[in-house]
């Protein structure tokens, strides 16, 4: 049986052109068959294989192809170059409004959607009060869709789509437009879709819809494919791409360190089994290992702190702290090893630096650090996963004197700062 999704080494270029002139000598160009001149590349060399009840979930900033993409594999633009295979329905949300006619009303619209979408009139009315029923959105059914929201027309969009059940739903930042309610609504669809063998590809900005609702994921960067390959790890590397490109760098000048001062010679991480590496799991252990320099052969002090990667801190421990000390390996050579374990940093790249502080741990001589990785799948938020449980919900406490009303502020989620 052949795969509902073939691409290989697909890409598009468009002409570019900076005046009214340069658009006319683009047409006449091309319908005499030749080449239109300076091109700027969109998309190039894409190659993936989409199989029935799949779920495809694309990523990456914007401008980076992916519209392009959808695009494509919808049949609404011509590769450049390469071969596009599908086999199958397309039920396509891509631009807002985009196969409908802004002067029809949006019961109108129903009709022409369904048709382009190869429905018979007699088919769309058996199948018309389901639709309208999920668009939710009241009288404005029987009223011109250019008077409508982008939320509105994403409803209307969306519930054409799920009347038709199409053999392969593409979606472009339909989840990015409408209230909370229709974002559920709209997730349990493509649940339902999916559970009933659908096949789905979605583009999101929003991680959390890409890890929940599809199985693998591709970053496209800069109009190439940069990773493909199970969600939560392609959402992984992209978070922590954002992370790194966003962090306001710290440039130190490398100033030489005075004659006397406490180094830092190596620093390296380990697993269990003793061996050097740069990945540690979920719920496991980290060994965070290094030598120390010191000029007088007095045991300095080792600091370690652990960073995420757009620097905001995590965690920090120094070795006097319950009377540790390095080890003594060969006069003034001391080593030191800070096992973690129960690693409980949420998936992501953290950066682990180490410090060589004088034996009183009161100056700061030097500074080395390194790059860990923390594997494994969460939908947990924040920096650290923290022991809980849920139990059984139950009526609040009786309040003492001197609260006011249930003595709950009303807040806004942590993750947004409207405040």
């Amino acid at each position: 049986m052949p795969s509902l999704i073939h691409l290989d080494g697909v890409g598009k270029n468009y002409p570019l052109v900076s005046s009214s002139l340069g658009r006319l000598r683009t047409v006449a160009s091309l319908l005499m068959g030749r080449e239109s001149g300076q091109k700027y590349t969109a998309l190039q060399g894409v190659s993936l294989t989409l199989e029935k009840g799949e779920s495809l979930g694309l990523i990456g900033e914007n401008g980076a192809g992916k519209s392009t993409l959808l695009k494509i594999i919808s049949g609404v633009v011509k590769p450049s170059s390469g071969t596009v295979e599908v086999n199958g329905s397309i039920g396509a949300l891509l631009e807002l409004g985009s196969g409908f006619h802004p002067e029809y009303t949006g019961r109108e619209n129903i009709y022409l959607a369904a048709a382009l979408m190869g429905q018979s009139r007699k088919e769309t009315e058996s199948r018309l009060d389901a639709i309208i029923d999920f668009a939710d959105i009241g009288e404005h059914i029987d009223q011109p869709i250019k008077h409508y929201s982008s939320g509105m027309v994403v409803r209307l969009g969306f519930a054409v789509a799920t009347a038709m059940r199409p053999d392969i739903l593409v979606t472009d930042e339909v989840l990015a437009v409408g209230d909370e309610s229709f974002q559920k609504k709209c997730i349990h669809w493509m649940e339902s879709y999916l559970n009933g063998g659908g096949t789905l590809l979605l583009c999101s900005h929003s991680m959390f819809h890409i890890q929940t609702l599809c199985q693998k994921a591709l970053w496209i960067h800069e109009g190439r494919p940069h990773m493909m390959g199970d969600s939560f790890e392609v959402t992984r590397e992209y978070l922590t791409y954002h992370e790194e490109k966003n962090a306001q760098a710290v440039h130190e000048e490398n100033m030489p360190l005075p004659v006397g001062a406490y180094r830092l010679l190596k620093l390296w991480l380990e697993n269990d089994a003793g061996l050097s590496t740069g990945s540690a799991a979920l719920g496991g252990n980290l060994k965070i290992c290094g030598t120390l320099h010191s000029p007088d052969d007095r045991i300095p002090v080792a600091l370690i702190g652990i960073v995420r990667a757009d620097g905001t801190p995590v965690y920090g421990t120094h070795s006097n702290e319950s009377a540790y000390n390095p080890n003594r390996i060969e006069f003034g050579l001391y080593g030191f090893c800070v096992n973690l374990t129960n690693l409980q940093l949420l998936p992501g790249k953290y950066t682990v630096r180490a410090h060589a502080m004088d034996p009183e741990g009161l100056r700061l001589f030097d500074t080395l650090e390194t790059t860990v990785r923390v594997t494994g799948q969460t939908r947990d938020y924040g920096l650290c996963r923290l022991e809980h449980q849920w139990l059984p919900g139950e009526l609040p406490p009786l309040q003492g004197e001197g609260w006011g009303g249930d003595g709950v502020r009303r807040a806004l989620p942590w993750w947004r700062s409207d405040e």
